[in-house]
């Protein structure tokens, strides 16, 4: 509800909070939680919102001292970039740097492993019996099919969070507290509500496969001597390596031979990187994150891999900060641990390219002399923005990336190769 004009008066002036823009593609964030409520007074610093997009959840912090003085948004609500969520009486904007990462918890989501928290309190109704519950509490509560009044709020004044409701979720086995709502129960089928940032990747996906025009390679490359060094390398001590590191290696130094793949579209122009950054797609508890590990192709790949494990880590726990998932022009998404023998992979955007990799396939094919000789062999398929690569151009980048793995002692190569 808007402020009267009559108890504004006296108030200093006030200013509008915004939607801010986190990421350069951003154009709207889901605003999962108000940490803040008309008449509170904050500090700089002080976390007022919580915005989840779909790559990550992030708390906006305020720019300045004020007070709030009204509400615009509420909690689940689309957001465009730069549409006023709140009023307040502080100076300042928000902006990119307004926001930090928030773990799991801000995401409502529980963290997987945390001290034991301190009890409770009890959950509290208000006139009528209503249940004193955050939107995204009662969303997440409706979607698992669970009894809200069960579960005890840790809140002001005994409100129900989306941590109690995750928290409630992970000791039902052994408390047996939850029911299912019987409203939720179907005979025949069953319609699944998506958390809004489930909705905000499934419309970031269908615009990249709507607007980016893909085209497709598909090369094999023989793994056997790669194969072979991986499994020297880690005999030998040292950060254990695998197929992913060295195909990120082997990206790296494709994109350091053929630098003309290494650019993005950037509304109407090409954007050229100066450091060979490539993403690697992470299937976590939490959905699909693509972290980026820096100028892979001049990295030892000791170090890579110290890199990327550290990437993989951080996503899984919920804990990758936003600059974690910019830059880069190409990712590398492996799914050859499933069985899979080869994949066409969707365009993260801005970037310009994918890799898609199958698993290892054992084949026979003729030698030089018409014998059969056993061959392991990898099947990749390169996704290409058709708006900043042409089929050769791409051909060329993935012959250099096919010769990467099929000489891999060049991978441990410190100087940068020939261009393309």
């Amino acid at each position: 509800m808007r402020s009267s004009p009559a108890s504004d008066m006296g108030r200093a002036a006030v200013s509008d909070l915004v939607m801010p823009k986190l990421g350069l593609t951003m154009t709207e964030g889901v605003l999962a939680e108000w940490r803040v409520k008309p008449g509170d007074r904050v500090r700089p610093g002080q976390v007022i919102f919580v915005v989840e997009t779909d790559k990550i959840a992030n708390e906006i912090e305020a720019p300045g001292e004020g007070e709030i003085v009204e509400i615009l948004v509420g909690s689940g609500a689309t957001v465009p970039v730069g549409t006023p969520v709140a009023r307040w009486t502080g100076k300042g904007s928000l902006s990119g740097e307004a926001g930090r990462v928030a773990g799991p918890e801000a995401a409502g989501l529980a963290p997987e492993s945390r001290p034991e928290p301190a009890p409770p309190r009890p959950t509290t109704a208000a006139a009528g019996g209503r249940i004193k519950a955050t939107p995204l509490a009662r969303r997440i509560a409706r979607q698992r099919g669970i009894d809200i009044a069960a579960i005890a709020g840790s809140g002001p004044g005994g409100r129900i969070k989306a941590a109690d409701v995750e928290a409630a979720l992970a000791r039902a086995p052994e408390v047996g507290a939850l029911e299912p709502a019987p409203a939720q129960v179907q005979t025949q089928t069953q319609t699944v509500a998506l958390s809004p940032k489930h909705l905000a990747m499934a419309r970031r996906v269908s615009a990249a496969k709507r607007e980016v025009p893909h085209f497709y390679l598909v090369r094999r490359a023989e793994v056997s001597a790669l194969l072979a060094l991986r499994t020297a390398m880690n005999a030998a001590g040292g950060p254990k390596t695998t197929l992913t590191h060295f195909l990120l290696k082997a990206v790296g130094r494709a994109l350091l031979a053929c630098p003309e793949a290494n650019r993005i579209w950037a509304d109407g122009a090409l954007a050229t990187y100066a450091t060979t950054d490539v993403g690697m797609v992470v299937d976590t508890p939490h959905g699909l994150f693509i972290p980026v590990v820096r100028d892979a192709g001049r990295l030892a790949l000791d170090r890579l891999s110290l890199a990327a494990n550290a990437l993989i880590e951080r996503a899984r726990a919920g804990t990758l900060r936003r600059e974690d998932l910019e830059g880069g022009a190409v990712s590398v998404s492996n799914v050859g641990m499933a069985g899979v023998e080869s994949v066409a992979p969707i365009i993260n955007p801005p970037q310009s390219a994918i890799l898609g990799v199958g698993a290892v396939v054992e084949t026979f094919r003729p030698d030089p002399a018409g014998q059969p000789m056993l061959r392991r062999e990898l099947v990749l398929t390169l996704a290409c923005d058709h708006r900043v690569h042409n089929g050769m151009s791409a051909a060329r980048f993935l012959e250099a990336i096919v010769a990467g793995l099929e000489t891999p002692h060049g991978l441990l190569r410190t100087t940068d190769p020939e261009e393309c």
